[in-house]
């Protein structure tokens, strides 16, 4: 049975030139031990989180409020798109949300973040999560058949309650 332990958190991951390329986290193995399946985060995401604490106290990453979807090829077919077009269908919006006041409505194909293509649901998340709240950020979006160009300004995730 395999199970997920975490170790020690923390740990420099590094290439065989010693440059450090990211910090261990868990382990996924068999016995508990050591021996089995790494997880690391990337270290220029170490870097950016680093990097709001020391400018910002904490970490804020930015948000929009939708439910991105990513484009099957039935649903590609379905909306008129071509199989291999890159970006990511919107499924829902969150009402009064950044990105519903910026004007993007249920059903919205994303391609484009800033003038950079959006390749799937976890690409468009980090782009966002990248811009600071209170920035603007310009959305590419095919919206039956038409291409749009939006503004919208990031928000912050909202604390739960």
């Amino acid at each position: 049975m395999l199970q997920l332990t975490q170790e020690i958190p923390g740990g420099a991951l590094i290439d065989t030139n010693g440059n450090l390329i990211g910090i261990n986290t868990a382990i996924y193995s068999n016995s508990g031990g050591s021996m089995g399946i790494g997880f690391a985060i990337p270290i220029n995401l170490v870097k950016q989180i680093m990097e709001s604490i020391i400018k910002n106290g904490g970490v804020t990453r930015g948000w929009i409020g939708v439910e991105p979807q990513n484009l099957s090829p039935e649903l590609a077919n379905s909306i008129g798109l071509t199989r291999n077009t890159n970006g990511v269908i919107i499924s829902g919006v969150l009402e009064g949300g950044p990105a519903d006041r910026g004007g993007i409505k249920p059903g919205d194909f994303i391609t484009a973040i800033n003038a950079k293509s959006i390749a799937d649901v976890r690409d468009l998340l980090n782009q966002v999560a990248a811009i600071e709240p209170g920035q603007n950020l310009k959305l590419t979006v095919i919206r039956k058949s038409k291409e749009l160009n939006l503004t919208l300004v990031v928000g912050q995730r909202p604390k739960l309650k």
